[in-house]
């Protein structure tokens, strides 16, 4: 059954008229419905495109959180081959909000790194619904030192609302393990390649997003902050989180106007939710794009344009 957001209720409506003919035709099957199905399935692609063409900063928003959009563990089973998870941050616990470990990806070796947060309730409770504890990032830092002593390309997929903010996770060192990964990012001397696949959500994105490429699908959201936060903080009010997401420019497309990410990767009509093998198709094509610029750097080199691109982020003179 097909999920439908609240600004997509034309859509189902059409949708729902549709499944009425049908049913109408199996209990009549004299009844000729073809050419009014034919119609309503055109108007119905056409209303959903010219949608999606100018979906807002909050729409966008919803879709990013969509729960039939692929996650990680979509990705990775995907997208790879021979993938083998490692777990255990070897200090305390195994986090499954962080999914990683050695994989190939087109006959070549890398390290993966994603952030899961389940597709139904039993597995959204076990993933902690994508916020990583500090083991969790823990656990990253440990996969990516490992990357670097074995040249290993590091892949990371980007969706979290944010680290996991509960007392436990703070009394274990939330904000320094997210500080030492990010640090960990920034140190590889191997390519690392970010996407944002859903939502990019605060520092906790940002500790495996510090990447020498930070990709966006084309309705995902990458923020400091999540409208809703930011709402109830600036106003008061979460239910002007649609004022605070057109206020964060936090779209694929405000962002790389602003040069905080490189590039954004086609979603299919109506989402990646709607056709989740044609959006990991897409994802594989533009890392496997990124990756062949470092194939024959040096890791001094990798290092320093990683920098640079940190460095040059709101300073015109290193633009």
């Amino acid at each position: 059954m097909e999920n439908y957001l609240d600004f997509e209720k034309g859509i189902a409506h059409l949708k729902g008229q549709i499944k009425e003919l049908k049913a109408q035709a199996r209990s009549n099957p004299e009844l000729d419905i073809e050419d009014e199905v034919a119609q309503l399935e055109d108007k119905s692609a056409s209303q959903l495109i010219e949608l999606y063409k100018r979906l807002t900063p909050w729409q966008k928003c919803q879709v990013a959180r969509h729960p039939d959009r692929p996650h990680a563990k979509d990705y990775i089973g995907k997208l790879f081959t021979e993938f083998t998870p490692l777990a255990g941050d070897r200090a305390f616990a195994e986090d499954h909000a962080v999914m990683g470990g050695i994989a190939r990806f087109r006959d070549v070796p890398v390290m993966v790194i994603g952030q899961e947060k389940g597709h139904d309730t039993e597995s959204r409770l076990h993933r902690n619904f994508g916020m990583a504890r500090p083991e969790g990032y823990r656990k990253a830092i440990r996969l990516m030192e490992m990357a670097d002593r074995f040249a290993l390309p590091v892949l990371c997929f980007v969706d979290t609302p944010g680290a996991y903010p509960g007392k436990g996770a703070e009394e274990r060192g939330q904000a320094e393990a997210i500080a030492r990964s990010t640090e960990k990012c920034l140190e590889l001397g191997v390519p690392i390649i970010s996407v944002v696949i859903g939502e990019g959500g605060s520092g906790g994105a940002v500790a495996i997003a510090t990447a020498n490429r930070v990709l966006m699908l084309e309705h995902s959201v990458y923020s400091v902050i999540s409208p809703e936060g930011c709402a109830s903080i600036l106003w008061k009010d979460a239910a002007r989180a649609s004022d605070a997401a057109a206020a964060l420019k936090m779209t694929a497309q405000d962002l790389l106007e602003l040069g905080v990410i490189d590039g954004i990767i086609s979603e299919p009509e109506g989402g990646a939710q709607r056709n989740p093998k044609k959006a990991i198709e897409g994802v594989g094509n533009m890392i496997w794009r990124h990756l062949s610029d470092f194939e024959k750097m040096k890791a001094d080199k990798i290092r320093a344009d990683r920098r640079k691109k940190f460095l040059k982020m709101g300073d015109k003179k290193l633009a």
